[in-house]
């Protein structure tokens, strides 16, 4: 598959591997057949970032009731991951993306360097993107609710 940038509804979800907080590697194509959702957040512990995982936290009988696979991605390290889902007792899966590879796939680029722009990102189970949000300065976290109905409309 070509490289994609910045995929559009509609649009094939470009694969990838990256490691999560335990060191695993986590490939987006082995999830295919069920919907999955990538929340690209800049980074562990900082205030609007921790309120937005504990707010998905706090909501994960939700989220999990859709049967989708919800992962957080940010460029901090696998063991800062590690620490930041014990420290706040966080259900999903987050996944290391130091060198903004993935972010620069999908287009998930913060105005902040270094760090990846807020982004909520829903892939059907055939790995079309069928929501996307993309802030790039990150102020504001998206709501549970329009993540949680985009989940739906996928399905």
């Amino acid at each position: 598959m070509a490289k994609q940038d910045n995929p559009q509804l509609g649009a094939q979800a470009p694969d990838f591997t990256l490691k999560d907080g335990d060191g695993n590697d986590w490939r987006l194509s082995d999830s295919r057949g069920k919907v999955v959702v990538l929340l690209f957040y800049p980074g562990d512990e900082t205030p609007v970032c921790t309120r937005q995982m504990c707010s998905v936290r706090d909501r994960w009988e939700d989220y999990s009731a859709t049967g989708a696979e919800v992962v957080g991605i940010s460029t901090d390290s696998v063991e800062s991951h590690k620490k930041f889902a014990e420290h706040h007792e966080l259900p999903l899966r987050l996944l290391s993306d130091s060198d903004q590879a993935v972010a620069n796939l999908y287009g998930a680029r913060s105005l902040i360097p270094g760090k990846v722009a807020r982004s909520v990102f829903v892939i059907d189970a055939n790995g079309v993107v069928r929501y996307r949000d993309v802030r790039p300065l990150g102020l504001f976290r998206p709501k549970d609710d329009a993540v949680i109905k985009a989940i739906s409309d996928a399905q």
